[in-house]
């Protein structure tokens, strides 16, 4: 069996964004607030590699920082107090199902913990694998890993399609391989059954980019033959950035000061539309972007940016070429509208992400991008509590602040059309967009109404 897939490195980092409880960028853990401030920390993401499980819930020490996490997501980085954390994966709603618990030590630096195993299998059963991920790389190049988290793969070596570089060889499933320092640019791998002379049949082919100044770990995850396992899961290689340290750019002749920039995030809230890439001043920042997914924040220098957004692999097909404003804030751009409609043209919509962070609340507010849905609120089914009214597409409401914890939100038109259920955490500052279509089945592209909820990062 050959598979070909593309997975594209992409200069956001994670492969996949998920909901979180507590991340944006590199952000605090639920309850590390409470120790001391010269406590070390240590920075923290979360992969899910686990092909049979469901999305997940994570905790730490008795607290959800991680929420509804799909397999092959891999989370931002969290700031965790270093020492002895219990750590708790569960069924994403579901406290009482269980696939680990135990405690995990956790030592200053940066780390990895992949979620590997099979819940079906005594063999291979769940369990957390910490990864110290590296943060160096020399100028000019970038560094790659392995990590082998496919349960019914044997060891595998892996290629570039030139007939000559090995990269990796003999990395077995729970093995990671040691960074490799490479040229950036762009590569096709091909994944092996080891050999000897690193020439068994190829299993696999994937494209990679890699950029200059960058660290990754590529997971080998899922299923080698998906149609004798629990889960149709096929092999993939999921890419992730690894948490790295740079040299600031020189500002001007003879300066060490660093640009002035701000931290933008981009949201794909057109329904219609395929998955996108996203370029800025003639650069490649995001790639393969599908519709709901939000990536992190990227530093972006202030000024007026030159933003294009193309179809996937495609840089001729665009579909917005314009000037952006960026200042020294933190902004979500939003990628909205249609392609299909001249009435709701796909457009950037540019939020300010400013509201105050509030020690004993958090703050939300609605952003409305579902093209085809009228004004809406958005009531706390408690029969008294409205959190947003009035509130059209294109529009975004006021930061709200409400107690931290869970809540089921009923959206209304003039009656109830969708109900969800958010957490939310003190400290934290969330947008929630109403997006998708409410009458799919009258629109040009099958994506249902959804409320996708996003941790702000504040400036």
């Amino acid at each position: 069996m050959e598979i070909n897939r593309r997975d594209t490195l992409k200069t956001l980092g994670a492969a996949s964004v998920i909901s979180m409880v507590g991340g944006a960028g590199v952000a605090n853990l639920v309850g590390a607030d409470d120790h001391k401030g010269d406590e070390e920390m240590a920075a923290v993401r979360v992969a899910h590699a686990s092909p049979d499980a469901p999305n997940v819930d994570v905790w730490v020490d008795g607290s959800k920082v991680l929420s509804d996490v799909p397999f092959k997501a891999i989370s931002e980085y969290l700031m965790v107090p270093t020492g002895t954390r219990n750590v708790k994966i569960t069924a994403a709603g579901d406290s009482s199902t269980v696939a680990f618990e135990g405690d995990l030590p956790v030592e200053a630096g940066t780390y990895t913990v992949a979620a590997i195993g099979e819940l079906t299998s005594d063999d291979t059963e769940v369990t957390p694998w910490p990864l110290m991920d590296d943060k160096s790389v020399a100028d000019g190049m970038a560094k790659v890993r392995l990590a082998h988290v496919s349960p019914d793969a044997p060891a595998v070596d892996v290629t570039v399609m030139d007939g000559e570089t090995t990269l990796f060889d003999d990395v077995g499933y729970g093995e990671a391989s040691d960074y490799l320092e490479v040229e950036p640019g762009n590569y096709t791998l091909e994944v092996r059954g080891d050999t000897d002379s690193n020439d068994g049949d190829v299993a696999a082919t994937f494209e990679v980019s890699l950029e200059p100044g960058n660290c990754y770990t590529a997971f080998a995850a899922g299923y080698l033959t998906p149609e004798d396992e629990p889960a149709n899961e096929p092999f993939d290689l999921v890419v992730a950035m690894d948490g790295t340290e740079q040299s600031h750019e020189k500002n001007g002749a003879g300066s060490d000061s660093p640009k002035q920039t701000g931290m933008v995030r981009v949201a794909h809230a057109s329904p219609d539309a395929p998955n996108v890439d996203v370029w800025v001043d003639g650069t490649k920042v995001l790639s393969d972007v599908p519709f709901k997914a939000i990536s992190e924040y990227l530093d972006v220098p202030v000024g007026k940016r030159m933003v294009r957004i193309t179809a996937a692999g495609d840089p001729d097909t665009v579909a917005f070429e314009g000037k952006v404003s960026v200042g020294k804030n933190a902004y979500t751009v939003a990628a909205i509208g249609e392609l299909a409609s001249d009435d709701t043209e796909f457009t950037p919509w540019v939020l300010k992400d400013d509201a105050k962070m509030m020690e004993d609340t958090a703050q939300v507010r609605l952003a409305h991008v579902s093209p085809d849905a009228p004004a809406v609120d958005v009531t706390v089914m408690d029969g008294e509590t409205t959190l947003f009214d009035d509130v059209g597409y294109g529009e975004s409401s006021d930061y709200v602040s409400v107690p931290s914890g869970s809540y089921t939100l009923q959206v209304w038109c003039a009656d109830p059309v969708a109900t969800f259920e958010v957490d939310v955490t003190a400290g934290c500052t969330y947008t929630t967009f109403a997006a998708g279509y409410l009458t799919p089945e009258d629109e040009p592209a099958n994506e249902p109404f959804d409320l996708v909820v996003a941790r702000d990062e504040t400036s």
